[in-house]
């Protein structure tokens, strides 16, 4: 366990590339809707949730999530992301790589994205 979690330390987060992972849509007002379906399980995801009225949770981001959510289209890193970032919203951002570093981290948790 102890060389697993060395070795994911030494990895940098700024040299990664996020790539989304899940269903999403743009609303009208640009903000972004995350789709996460209501089960996991591949047999309940083939079988009950076509059947759903609702088949799907949706988690709203904000104006900053939904800018970092485009980003992570498979062809930026996350300093260029973070570069692009600070250069939209300046100051309203900061700390900038410690609020970026968190987000992508619930992002990656909750499966929503994964690094190539």
């Amino acid at each position: 366990m102890k060389k697993r979690g060395v070795e994911r330390s030494k990895i940098n987060l700024l040299d990664l590339i996020p790539i989304r992972n899940i269903k999403w849509e743009k609303k009208e007002d640009g903000l972004i809707v995350l789709l996460k379906p209501k089960f996991e399980l591949a047999l309940l995801k083939k079988y009950v949730l076509p059947r759903l009225k609702k088949p799907y949770f949706k988690i709203k981001l904000d104006h900053v999530g939904s800018f970092i959510w485009e980003q992570c289209d498979g062809t930026l890193r996350v300093k260029e992301v973070a570069k692009n970032l600070k250069n939209k919203f300046g100051e309203d951002v900061e700390p900038l790589y410690d609020r970026l570093a968190l987000f992508l981290q619930s992002l990656e948790k909750n499966h929503f994205i994964f690094y190539k």
